[in-house]
């Protein structure tokens, strides 16, 4: 069915969307545009009013890039060249590259362009609408090939598959039944700074490998604003207060109000945490597909939101269970494959940098082949888990360090 007598038959009931998504984020909006692109009618159920502010660090790495739309031009901010690390504040050391790293980017403007792609491709957007559940058997369901979402306040709105991308608080995820075995809290200041200040940062970022085990701070320059951030274990909430206070202060930022703070938890699924239940699928955030190490979720959630948008075609079109449950597994494999190896690197390397952030620092300040891994995956010349496989050196020393 095309979208377009899709407006007109909104209120009957009994109309049958070939794929519904849940959330307009990254992942959601990457899903609509696969499943519109593919000629599908599809509609996006986001409860907030768009554009909308999230807590981000607003990193858009090589793989994002190459997961984006033809013909995507990135709002960035700033492109960045050179990387200072520093250890809890101390053992400062810059290290500059002739190529771009990676860009910023303000995330309402990106993910605001990313909604209207998957508009302009056939989808269309409701935001506003809060999603209470979905069900899959039940008065509400007329056959066994639909899915009802059913919407606060009572209206149901009907599929033949549905995409939950509804962020790390997931719905959708909990219909699935996804399990978590990393949580996180972040907590970000937006600081506005004078010009003098955004051009001493200007094409540079700073990572600071924190005081508490796996933590981590960043700023990140995006003209007359800095983003400034620290990520922990949750768990450890006033101590990463702590830390994102005198970090602020130790950069000389102290005096400077910031227009945003605030604070989000992200969380990292399982291993064995399903990705699907019938013809409901799960990705980005809403699936816990994060890097565990850095938690660089946007790349997880634009690659994990397109397969998500291909497969939920295929179990749509799918005539009976074992069909749909069939394309859903090629689902759940094609994320394992590639995400899902990345991942359970990047839970390696947490563990090597929880026990030693010194000797990390070191490496990659100090050895060359540590920070041409290090530029060549934030490029996107390569990925962690490529890079364990390839590079017999790094393969050896993170098992050497998993000993």
């Amino acid at each position: 069915m095309s979208s377009e007598n899709s407006a007109d038959s909104a209120d009957d009931a009994q109309y049958v969307w070939d794929v519904v998504v849940v959330g307009a984020g990254p992942a959601g909006a990457s899903a609509a545009y696969a499943a519109a692109v593919a000629g599908r009618s599809v509609l996006v159920l986001e409860k907030a009013e768009l554009p909308r502010y999230k807590t981000c660090g607003g990193g858009i790495i090589g793989p994002s890039r190459d997961a984006l739309p033809p013909g995507f031009e990135l709002p960035f901010r700033d492109r960045v060249h050179a990387v200072t690390f520093s250890l809890d504040g101390k053992f400062s050391r810059t290290r500059r590259s002739k190529q771009m790293l990676f860009g910023l980017i303000n995330r309402p403007e990106f993910d605001q362009q990313l909604v209207e792609h998957a508009q302009k491709a056939g989808a269309e957007v409701r935001t506003g609408v809060t999603v209470a559940r979905v069900e899959q058997h039940g008065s509400a369901v007329p056959d066994r090939r639909t899915v009802a979402v059913v919407l606060q306040g009572g209206e149901t709105v009907l599929a033949r598959a549905v995409v939950g991308a509804d962020g790390s608080a997931s719905r959708i995820g909990a219909h699935v039944g996804v399990k978590l075995d990393q949580v996180d809290l972040g907590l970000e200041a937006e600081i506005p700074v004078p010009q003098s200040v955004a051009e001493d940062w200007a094409g540079r970022v700073l990572i600071d490998w924190g005081p508490m085990p796996g933590s981590y701070g960043w700023v990140f320059p995006k003209g007359d604003t800095l983003t400034v951030g620290v990520i922990s274990a949750r768990g450890e909430g006033s101590a990463t207060k702590r830390y994102l206070e005198d970090f602020i202060a130790r950069l000389g930022l102290a005096g400077f109000e910031p227009s945003i703070s605030s604070g989000h938890l992200t969380r990292c699924r399982s291993d064995d945490s399903p990705l699907s239940r019938g013809r409901v699928v799960v990705c980005g955030d809403a699936a816990g597909l994060l890097e565990p190490w850095t938690r660089e979720g946007i790349s997880f959630a634009l690659r994990s939101g397109r397969l998500a948008g291909e497969w939920a075609v295929r179990i749509g079109e799918a005539h009976d269970a074992v069909d749909a449950r069939r394309q859903a597994l090629n689902y759940a494999f094609a994320v394992k494959a590639g995400l899902g190896v990345e991942m359970s690197v990047g839970k390696r390397m947490l563990a090597v940098f929880e026990r030693r952030p010194g000797t990390l620092h070191a490496a990659i300040t100090g050895f060359r082949p540590a920070w041409n891994a290090f530029a060549r995956i934030t490029r996107g010349s390569s990925t962690l888990g490529e890079l364990v496989r390839s590079h017999p050196l790094a393969g050896r020393a993170l098992s050497a360090f998993d000993r």
